[in-house]
C-alpha cells in the first residue's frame, strides 16, 4: 500500500472512531433498550468500574469469576429500581468515583478476597452505578427494556475485563493502576 493510501485509510478509520451517533431526529437520545445499552458507554466512570470488576473477578478465579460479576449486575438492578421508585441514595457521584478508585486498587494489588467478600464489595459499588443508570433513564423509556440494555452492556464490559486478564498479570495490574488513577481524579471532581 502506498503512503498516501495508507494515510487516507488511517484518516477514515479515525473519523469513524470519533463520529457521533446519527439519529433521524437530532437532539433525541435513544430510549428503551438502546438507551440502556448505550448508557454504560457514556462515561469513563461506568466503563472503568465495570471492566475492573471483570479483571478482579478473573484474578480471584474459581467461583468468583462468575459470582462477583453476577453480584454486581444484581445489585445494579436494585439500584436502578431504587431510582425509578423515587428512592434516595446519598452521595451517588462520590460512591461511583470511590468505586473506580478502589476497584482499580483491588486489581492493581491483586487483592485476594473470598468469594463472599468480593460479591459484597461488587454489590455495594453496583448500587451506586445502578442508581445513576436509573436516575438518568429518559422519561419516555420503558424501565424493563432500559434495564435489559444496561444489564447486557454491563455483562459485556465485565467480559472485556475478564478477557483483558488473559493478557497477563502485569498488563492487568497496569490497567488497575490506570483505573485507580482515573478514580482518584473523579473523586477530586465529585
Amino acid at each position: 500500500m502506498n503512503p498516501m493510501k495508507h494515510a487516507r485509510a488511517i484518516a477514515l478509520v479515525s473519523l469513524c472512531l470519533f463520529a457521533g451517533t446519527a439519529y433521524a431526529h437530532p437532539g433525541h437520545t435513544p430510549t428503551g433498550f438502546a438507551g440502556g445499552l448505550a448508557h454504560p458507554f457514556m462515561g469513563v466512570d461506568h466503563l472503568f468500574a465495570m471492566i475492573a470488576i471483570g479483571l478482579w473477578a478473573a484474578q480471584l478465579g474459581g467461583r468468583a469469576l462468575w459470582a462477583v460479576p453476577a453480584a454486581f449486575v444484581g445489585a445494579m438492578g436494585l439500584g436502578g429500581a431504587l431510582a425509578w421508585s423515587g428512592g434516595v441514595l446519598p452521595h451517588v457521584e462520590t460512591g461511583i468515583a470511590l468505586s473506580v478508585l478502589l476497584l482499580g486498587l483491588l486489581v492493581a494489588t491483586r487483592y485476594p478476597a473470598s468469594v463472599t467478600a468480593g460479591m459484597t464489595i461488587a454489590g455495594v459499588f453496583a448500587l451506586f452505578h445502578g442508581y445513576a443508570h436509573g436516575l438518568e433513564m429518559p422519561q419516555a423509556a420503558s424501565p424493563a427494556l432500559y434495564a435489559l440494555g444496561f444489564v447486557l452492556a454491563t455483562l459485556g464490559l465485565h467480559g472485556v475485563g475478564i478477557a483483558g486478564s488473559l493478557t497477563g498479570r502485569r498488563t492487568a495490574r497496569m490497567a488497575g493502576t490506570g483505573i485507580a488513577a482515573a478514580g482518584a481524579a473523579l473523586l477530586v471532581l465529585a
